[in-house]
């Protein structure tokens, strides 16, 4: 690899890291050993292309055209969450990504997937990830960080929630809304 197609890698990653909280090639890897997948597989139940789940991971490609793909990704990654607490069996999960394969996006599985309560009341991580999602399709996350600046001084509230959603970690947001309730 060249040195400019180095560059452009790295622009990818940083660009990718700004949109989706990290690189996608690590957030992949995450899901692929999380629930023992491998790459085709992954690549089925995200509604992609092998050759485009490869180049949106090693960084030859920064972003996901398509929103719903994005929205996989999410409910794959609470999915994830789910195994590793052991609030979803192997089994469960196995069930859980033929529905997310299937979903076209949306809440068509938030009750499957445990998005929401037994209420139909959306759960606090997705509605911090719609948060996060929504800013970060908006803005990158040094624009946004660079916005915080700009209110820290006449608007601090404002500023830290533009910090903690728009270019914070998913946990920190969480937290972060779990504090402002009642």
């Amino acid at each position: 690899m060249d040195a400019a197609q180095q560059e452009a890698t790295a622009r990818a990653r940083e660009l990718q890291r700004n949109w989706y909280g990290e690189p996608l090639g690590a957030l992949f890897r995450k899901l692929i050993d999380d629930l023992g997948l491998n790459q085709a597989r992954l690549a089925g139940v995200l509604g992609l292309s092998a050759p485009m789940l490869s180049q949106l991971m090693s960084g030859q490609r920064a972003k996901i055209g398509n929103p719903a793909v994005v929205q996989r990704v999410q409910l794959l990654q609470d999915l994830a969450g789910q195994v590793a607490d052991g609030s979803v069996s192997a089994a469960e999960a196995t069930d859980r990504m033929d529905e997310i394969r299937k979903s076209q996006g949306g809440s068509v599985l938030s009750n499957t997937t445990q998005t929401t309560s037994s209420s139909g009341v959306p759960t606090v991580k997705r509605v911090v990830r719609e948060i996060q999602s929504l800013l970060r399709s908006v803005a990158a996350a040094g624009d946004i960080i660079e916005a915080a600046e700009t209110l820290a001084q006449t608007h601090p509230e404002l500023a830290e929630f533009l910090r903690v959603y728009g270019a914070g970690r998913t946990s920190d947001a969480v937290a972060h809304y779990q504090s402002h309730q009642n």
